[in-house]
C-alpha cells in the first residue's frame, strides 16, 4: 500500500505531508519548543497550556508533538474542535471522561482548538476541570483570538504566544518543500510565494501547492518562474510594479498615478501591490545606503535586481527615507480605506509635494 507521501501533490496536501513531527522539524518557534523540551527533560510538566496565535503558526501540530514527547498514545490523546463542540454538554462529557484513567500512558492529553469558540456555560464548566484536575490530565487550549477569553481560564494555563513566521522562515520552507517534491524556484519567486502565505505556513504551502500543480514552464515544468506564481495566485504582474518602482523613482507624479490607476483597473489587490512595492523601495534604499549588493542579489530575478541596482546607484533618484516613509504610511493605512487606491495616492502626492510647490 503507498504512503502518503508517496502520493502526487496534486493528491495530498503539502501542509498535512510536511507536518511537522518532531519539535526539531518546527520552523520558528524556537522560543515555545525550548521551553516545552526543558518541562519534559525536568518533569515540570503543567496541567493546562494555551498557545494563542494567528492562524497556520503551528499551535496544534506543537501540541501533537508535545503530546507524543511525553510518551502518550493516539489512544490518549484527545482532540476537540470546540467550533463544532462549544456547547456545556460537550464539555461535560470532556470533565466526566477526564477521571477515568489512560488506557495505555502515564498522560491523557485534549488539545481543544479555538478554545474561543466556547459558550459561556462550557467555559465554566472548563474551568472547574482546570482548577481540580486528575494528576494524568493535560490540557492543551489553542486560540487564534485569546482576547475572547475569560481571563480566569487564562491565569490557570501556562501560556505561549506563537510568533507569525518571518518570510526568510517561510522561504527556507518553500525552498525545502520544493526540492523534497523535485521542483526548484526562480529567485523572487519563492519571496512572492512566502509574501502571499501571509505569515501562515499552512496558507505558504497551500499556495505553493497550487502553483507546482501547474507545473511551471521551465523546460521540464519542474522550475517554478515568478511569472508562474503571479498567474496561479493572481497576483500583480511584475510590470505593473516595475511601472509604479521607476516611475516613483523618478518622481514622476503623473506617471505614478497612472501606475497605480492601471493596478486598480487590473483587480489587484492594494495591500499585496503595496507590499511589492515595499519590498522593491526597500532594497533600492539599501543600495543607495551603501548595503552590499550581493546580500540582495539571491532574494530577486534577474529582471528585478538589474532595476533595483540601476535606480539605487542613481544619487538622483527620487526614493528616499522620506518618500519610503509615505509609501509605508500608506501600507498601514490601505486596510482601513474605503477607497483601496487613495492611501497610495496621497503617499505620491505628499512624498514630491515640496518639489511641487
Amino acid at each position: 500500500m503507498a504512503k502518503e507521501n508517496d502520493k502526487p501533490v496534486s493528491e495530498t496536501a503539502l501542509y498535512r505531508k510536511y507536518r511537522p513531527a518532531r519539535f526539531a522539524d518546527v520552523y520558528g518557534q524556537d522560543h515555545i519548543v525550548k521551553v516545552l523540551e526543558g518541562s519534559i527533560e525536568s518533569g515540570r510538566v503543567s496541567h493546562a497550556y494555551l498557545f494563542c496565535g494567528s492562524r497556520g503558526t503551528g499551535k496544534t501540530s506543537i501540541a501533537r508533538i508535545f503530546a507524543r514527547a511525553l510518551k502518550t498514545t493516539e489512544n490518549d490523546i484527545y482532540e476537540i474542535d470546540a467550533a463544532s463542540n462549544r456547547g456545556i454538554d460537550d464539555i461535560r462529557a470532556i470533565r466526566d471522561a477526564v477521571n477515568v484513567l489512560p488506557f495505555e500512558s502515564k498522560y491523557k492529553v485534549y488539545i481543544i482548538d479555538e478554545v474561543h469558540m466556547l459558550t459561556k456555560e462550557a467555559f465554566n464548566a472548563l474551568l472547574k476541570t482546570l482548577e481540580e484536575p486528575p494528576a494524568h490530565a493535560i490540557f492543551i487550549l489553542a486560540t487564534t483570538e485569546m482576547e475572547k477569553l475569560p481571563e480566569t481560564v487564562v491565569s490557570r494555563c501556562q501560556t505561549f504566544t506563537f510568533k507569525k513566521p518571518t518570510r526568510e522562515i517561510l522561504r527556507e520552507l518553500i525552498a525545502s518543500v520544493a526540492k523534497k517534491e523535485g521542483f526548484t524556484l526562480e529567485a523572487g519567486a519563492s519571496d512572492l510565494v512566502a509574501l502571499l502565505g501571509d505569515g501562515s505556513f499552512r496558507d505558504t504551502l497551500g499556495m505553493l501547492q497550487k502553483v507546482m500543480s501547474g507545473n511551471g514552464e521551465g523546460g521540464d515544468g519542474k522550475k517554478i518562474l515568478v511569472k508562474d506564481v503571479e498567474t496561479v495566485a493572481g497576483a500583480p504582474k511584475n510590470t505593473v510594479v516595475n511601472a509604479f518602482i521607476t516611475a516613483f523613482a523618478a518622481g514622476d507624479v503623473p506617471a505614478s498615478l497612472e501606475a497605480i490607476g492601471g493596478a486598480d483597473k487590473a483587480g489587484i489587490d492594494m495591500n499585496v501591490f503595496l507590499t511589492l512595492i515595499l519590498e522593491k523601495a526597500r532594497f533600492i534604499l539599501l543600495v543607495r545606503s551603501g548595503a552590499k549588493i550581493a546580500d540582495i542579489e539571491g532574494r530577486l530575478s534577474e529582471e528585478d535586481f538589474i532595476l533595483v541596482k540601476t535606480i539605487g546607484t542613481d544619487p538622483k533618484n527620487h526614493i528616499t527615507s522620506k518618500t519610503l516613509a509615505e509609501l509605508l504610511r500608506a501600507s498601514d493605512e490601505t486596510p482601513r480605506a474605503t477607497i483601496q487606491t487613495l492611501p497610495l495616492e496621497l503617499a505620491v502626492v505628499r512624498a514630491f509635494s515640496e518639489r511641487q510647490a
